[in-house]
């Protein structure tokens, strides 16, 4: 079987990021009306609206930005939408109303947020999107911009799909077709359809015999994660690679994955302190290495200063236990 439990060390380890980890996002959120505000300078107010600072990735992003914001002298107001996209359009409404200086949205849904960049717009205010595109997702590409925003800092999430789907085209059984299933996200965020989309075309460049043979939302957490994993070993213990779009699910589909005695193999995205502390340890095979402090500070810059690219992104490289050391994570 291929996986083999962490040493205890290392659990413990894992254990102690893991408590930290909620800890600083509970710290974060604590306030009734889910605003963090960053040191205040006296200089000018921006706004950052989150999908919800529970999400450990959201939380690092909302970090990246307050710091660019606190090293440039302006105050950062974070936003936690607590993923109610009702609660975030009230968000952005209260922003554009204080005149803030810029507006920095991750949109919890993408065709919806259209309609805050015209309010946006009409307020005077500058807005950029961070971390998913504003538009629909499957007929926009990334790199183009939605009108009316200033910036557009993200991860090519369809580039994302394909790195992972180079990956997993390594680690199939040869001599037959493969069973894969997907481990979504949640209903509505764009970046559901773009990192299957760009997985499979990675496995049909490949030439990789393959078949889906199912796929679940893992609501991007761990216990998500487990549950689907544990719904589909249970229905097919056939399966030979599980791609999760999301490490924090990664991590949970490998619990059920050693506790049904299964040699899947298990590929995520994100680059999260614990599933790099997976990978060295050989619970997971492989991630996407991403970095959520540096889009904040990269949405924070695009509002802050003029000019420069409309789409701002940086390299995403796939890891496995052998590279696992090129990528740091950030959350």
């Amino acid at each position: 079987m291929r996986w083999r439990p962490l040493p205890a060390v290392l659990s413990v380890l894992v254990a102690i990021v893991a408590i930290a980890s909620v800890i600083g996002v509970r710290s974060a959120a604590r306030a009734e009306n889910g605003v963090v505000a960053a040191v205040k300078s006296g200089g000018p107010r921006y706004g950052l609206s989150t999908v919800g600072l529970s999400f450990p990735f959201a939380a690092a992003i909302a970090k990246g930005f307050s710091d660019a914001a606190a090293r440039a002298g302006a105050t950062a107001i974070v936003l936690d939408a607590k993923g109610d996209v009702q609660k975030q359009a009230n968000d952005i409404d209260d922003l554009i109303a204080q005149h803030v200086a810029g507006i920095a949205v991750m949109p919890l849904d993408s065709v919806v947020a259209q309609g805050w960049v015209a309010r946006a717009q009409r307020g005077g205010v500058p807005i950029a999107a961070v971390a998913a595109l504003v538009g629909n997702p499957r007929t926009r590409k990334v790199e183009d911009v939605y009108p009316g925003l200033v910036a557009l800092a993200s991860q090519d999430e369809v580039a994302a799909g394909r790195a992972a789907g180079t990956l997993a085209a390594r680690l199939l059984p040869a001599g037959r077709p493969a069973r894969i299933a997907v481990i979504e996200g949640a209903a509505g965020f764009p970046e559901v359809e773009q990192r299957a989309r760009g997985f499979r075309q990675a496995l049909d460049a490949a030439g990789a015999r393959y078949a889906i043979v199912a796929a679940q939302p893992g609501n991007w957490t761990s216990e998500g994660g487990e549950a689907a994993c544990q719904n589909i070993l249970a229905a097919q213990p056939g399966i030979d690679l599980f791609y999760s779009e999301a490490d924090d699910m990664v991590i949970g589909c490998a619990r059920a994955v050693r506790a049904a005695g299964s040699p899947a193999r298990l590929i995520g995205v994100g680059g999260s302190k614990l599933a790099i502390a997976s990978i060295k340890a050989g619970a997971v095979d492989g991630t996407v290495c991403f970095k959520p402090e540096a889009l904040g500070a990269l949405a924070f810059q695009a509002l802050h200063e003029d000019g420069g690219p409309r789409f701002r992104t940086y390299p995403i490289p796939a890891v496995t236990r052998a590279s696992v050391d090129a990528c740091v994570g950030q959350w």
